[in-house]
């Protein structure tokens, strides 16, 4: 056990602190088995972040690569979910936003060229469900991050109360209360989406 100093409610039960720690060590193995144990809900986070699949797999490599090259500087190796959420969540902000920069450029370069209006046959239901499943993701974007944060860890990543209360260091009732509001809030913005969307007559 670590001397260092006592170990706080709740520590006991997270078995990938001392992984954590062996990764700050430079213990690549480690690195490898945090990243078997964690991979989903990191992957998830940035996903919810950046809106693509696509991107969010070529951020989750950059995101453990910066956690192994980090992880030293980690004062509190039982705070790990919540440094590994901000980076995971913070390099998924930056994808998406290179990601439409390079669009506009794209766009810009194109110019005003012809546009396939057709949809290939059996495409038209997947590119409703696209729609609508990209039209939840730009309404968790627009959460305010007091409530998106918690939503995408309950949500996305599929952590508890009490996960999210360690990784934000707020009271679990607090957890509640705001993944209650997040979730009146985005049932708010997808019905006012779908009411604009609704054709008249």
């Amino acid at each position: 056990m670590d001397m260092e100093r006592p170990m706080r409610q709740g520590e006991e039960h997270d078995p990938d602190r001392r992984l954590v720690q062996a990764v700050a060590r430079g213990e690549s193995d480690a690195l490898v088995e945090l990243m078997r144990r964690n991979g989903g809900w990191v992957r998830g986070v940035i996903f919810a972040a950046c809106g693509s699949a696509e991107l969010a797999d070529d951020v989750q490599q950059q995101v453990w690569l910066s956690a192994w090259r980090r992880a030293g500087s980690l004062s509190d190796p039982a705070r790990w979910r919540g440094w590994m959420y901000a980076l995971a969540y913070h390099a998924g902000i930056d994808a998406a936003r290179r990601a439409s920069r390079r669009r506009k450029l794209l766009r810009g370069l194109r110019g005003h060229g012809p546009r396939r209006e057709a949809v290939a046959h059996g495409g038209e239901r997947r590119l409703v469900l696209r729609e609508a499943h990209q039209r939840a993701l730009e309404a968790i974007r627009e959460l305010p991050e007091t409530y998106r944060a918690p939503f995408v860890l309950r949500h996305l990543a599929d952590w508890n109360y009490r996960q999210i209360a360690q990784a934000m260091d707020l009271p679990v009732e607090t957890v509640e209360t705001r993944l209650v509001r997040a979730r009146r809030m985005l049932r708010a913005k997808l019905a006012a989406g779908a009411s604009h969307e609704r054709p008249v007559g």
